[in-house]
């Protein structure tokens, strides 16, 4: 998608009419469902994507919210919740509706608290299913986004369609070409640089090496690395996500492993990077995957190309800057002048009430440096 169709993009899922000092909205949402509001929302239950909320509907944004699916964020990114908490006191006040991924999710909830809009990613929207008649039923527009599919398509439209029901099309449109110009601009620097044949071997790392955690054949980070021209090695062999064997690793002699982690709560051997995360710890926890039967001989490791990365950025507004950090290990002569490390502070910076201060992007030193 070129940049200059943004423009476009906007007329086509967002059609304002205006008259005697009330405005339609009409959007098409990721699942291509024609929704209509009659103002921008000013009550809304969140499922997911919180961040990505914040972003667009920018300062005030969680006054908007009157309820939200709560473990999806406090229990998988507990540091980050914690963050916006400070920032943000009134959402240790928002009433929690349960999640889809639980089982908890509670239509008779989300009534209750008489929203607006409800917004839901687009995997929790499937879970539902009929359920979701329910809302309808009772008058209350439900908007799909999609940020997991890790297309730039799917980025934008989301993101257009969030500025549009929320009443913050121009923030929405700036991030959404500031996404759009970030992914363009990794796409030139690769087709400029010889392609690479590296194999690269991503890890959900939460449970420790005793255990091998999913990899993804498409979507997240698979989505990424097929896009930056790398060989996933999870490709073919997994539908969505899910552990490859060990055995299928060591045969494949990855050239590269990403190490996905987070903040995960009782997880003692997990990665820990993400907010408030600390090198040291992060590459000790890293330095257990060695020690796994077969590893030290994977050219990856051998040749120091193990990393840790934030599943917490997968599926966002600032998830350009993990696929900058990807291509910059398959490409390094054609990113040398990109810091992704910086990058992610810039993007907190510029769009989010807090600071990028932790760990999200790093390379495993034996020496620690």
């Amino acid at each position: 998608m070129k940049k200059k169709t943004l423009a476009f993009i906007v007329t086509t899922f967002v059609l304002v009419f205006a008259g005697q000092g009330r405005a339609e909205i009409n959007v098409t949402d990721v699942k291509g469902r024609h929704v209509t509001l009659a103002a921008p929302a000013q009550r809304v239950v969140l499922n997911f994507y919180y961040e990505d909320f914040i972003a667009v509907v920018g300062p005030g944004a969680m006054d908007k919210v009157v309820a939200l699916s709560l473990s999806t964020w406090k229990d998988w990114r507990p540091n980050q919740f914690a963050a916006y908490l400070d920032a943000i006191p009134s959402l240790a006040a928002l009433p929690d509706v349960g999640d889809t991924e639980n089982g908890t999710f509670s239509i008779e909830k989300v009534l209750s608290v008489k929203p607006d809009l409800v917004i839901l990613s687009a995997w929790s929207f499937d879970a539902l299913g009929e359920a979701i008649k329910q809302m309808e039923t009772a008058g209350i527009p439900v908007v799909v986004l999609d940020y997991n599919a890790q297309t730039v398509e799917k980025h934008v439209q989301s993101t257009l369609v969030l500025g549009a029901v929320m009443g913050s099309r121009d923030r929405a449109q700036r991030l959404a070409s500031q996404y759009q110009a970030a992914m363009q601009d990794i796409d030139r620097r690769i087709a400029k640089a010889k392609p690479t044949n590296k194999k690269v071997y991503v890890e959900l790392a939460q449970k420790g090496p005793s255990e091998v955690g999913n990899s993804y054949g498409k979507g997240m980070w698979g989505s990424l690395i097929d896009r930056l021209g790398g060989t996933n090695i999870a490709k073919g062999q997994l539908e969505n996500w899910g552990p490859l064997s060990p055995e299928y690793v060591l045969a494949q002699e990855p050239d590269i492993i990403f190490l996905a982690g987070s903040e995960w709560l009782d997880k003692p051997q997990a990665v820990t990077v993400g907010f408030g995360a600390s090198k040291e710890i992060a590459r000790d926890r890293m330095k257990a995957y060695l020690a796994r039967p077969g590893w030290d001989g994977l050219p990856a490791v051998r040749n120091s190309a193990l990393h840790a990365i934030y599943h917490g950025g997968a599926r966002t507004l600032s998830d350009y800057v993990y696929a900058q950090y990807i291509a910059k290990q398959l490409y390094p002569d054609a990113f040398s002048d990109v810091d992704p490390a910086v990058e992610i502070k810039r993007y907190y910076d510029t769009w989010m009430p807090i600071k990028a201060e932790g760990v999200f992007v790093l390379p495993y030193r034996a020496d620690g440096q």
